[in-house]
């Protein structure tokens, strides 16, 4: 055997050393970050901020390479948030894609070391049409830095690449930097969560954040009875509207109770069928308005142990939402 041969095996380090030698060096990446917010960096994503708030357009996102990449994401990340964005790429951009650039947007260019030649046509497009420009590079001394509005310097990292070649490091901080403006928008914006729902109407988010109101039942399926009813009427209703269970109103319509089958049981006896729905009853029942996200009334429903909960609006029951209608959609 060779000597090459045994210096290369003792070069060889496990995967999961490897892995956490990689993982260590990018979260001294974002630590760097982190403590760069207390100088100029700081004031430059304040800057940053401020001028995306300002934009009347779309935010547009370019790079090229795995910057490139990581403007893509930045672009669907602020999309989802409310802030209007858009990728593209800086090659197209010279061969027509301009033309989707107006002065109302603002442009946001990653580049690691902020001299690819592929953004020049970009950044004289902005210049030249007063398009804001904010740069996010690790380069202060670069052409993309010198010449954006606000510049996003990084602080320089080592990439987790043991050759220090392939970009590891510097796109993790790329996009926790384009993380952090998407947040810091949609915080300044209060976006909630029903602007959110309105972004991701699909898949388990969808469901998660769709409302009661969206899913309960209502009108006819409503297992109703006033607190007079005798509980032998009070029953049918129960097995006819297939809940388990039947609310109780007061004269005005207000909920002041519900009938389980729980309750059945505590109270079964000879003398039950002629009893009235508001002896029998449990008071203040466990509600929900229309605009409680779903997945808020599983957790109501999950730890209060019950199945069916009903949806209330100005103490009158609109809806009723059971276990089974959330599980279908995908709460979890």
């Amino acid at each position: 055997m060779s000597n090459s041969t045994h210096v290369a095996e003792a070069n060889i380090i496990s995967p999961l050393a490897s892995a956490r030698r990689t993982l260590l060096k990018e979260q001294q990446g974002l630590e760097q970050i982190n403590v760069a917010l207390d100088g100029p960096f700081g004031v430059a994503f304040e800057n940053a901020v401020d001028l995306i708030k300002q934009a009347t357009g779309r935010v547009i996102l370019s790079g090229v390479g795995k910057s490139g990449h990581i403007g893509r994401k930045i672009a669907a990340t602020m999309a989802s948030t409310g802030t209007p964005a858009q990728f593209v790429h800086a090659t197209e951009a010279s061969h027509g894609d301009l033309g989707m650039v107006t002065q109302q947007d603002l442009i946001i260019v990653l580049s690691h070391s902020g001299e690819t030649s592929e953004l020049k046509d970009l950044l004289m497009y902005s210049r030249r049409f007063k398009v804001k420009l904010i740069a996010i590079t690790s380069n202060a001394e670069s052409t993309l830095a010198k010449t954006a509005d606000v510049a996003l310097c990084m602080p320089k990292a080592p990439e987790a690449c043991p050759r220090g070649l392939a970009p590891t490091t510097s796109t993790t901080m790329q996009l926790a930097v384009g993380d952090a403006l998407a947040i810091a928008l949609l915080e300044a914006k209060g976006f909630s969560a029903h602007d959110f729902h309105q972004f991701h109407p699909g898949g388990k988010l969808g469901a998660a954040l769709s409302h009661a109101g969206d899913v309960m039942h209502k009108g006819d399926a409503l297992p109703i009875a006033r607190h007079d009813m005798v509980m032998s009427d009070a029953l049918i209703v129960i097995s006819e509207k297939s809940f388990g269970c039947v609310g109780v109103v007061d004269d005005n319509g207000g909920l002041i109770g519900v009938v389980t089958d729980g309750d059945l049981r505590r109270h079964m006896g000879a003398g039950l069928i002629d009893k009235k729905v508001s002896e029998v009853m449990s008071s203040d029942p466990k509600t929900v308005g229309p605009q409680t996200l779903a997945s808020v009334a599983l957790e109501v429903l999950n730890s209060s142990k019950i199945t069916s909960l009903f949806v209330v609006e100005d103490r009158k029951p609109v809806g009723i939402l059971h276990i089974h209608d959330l599980l279908r959609i995908g709460v979890k």
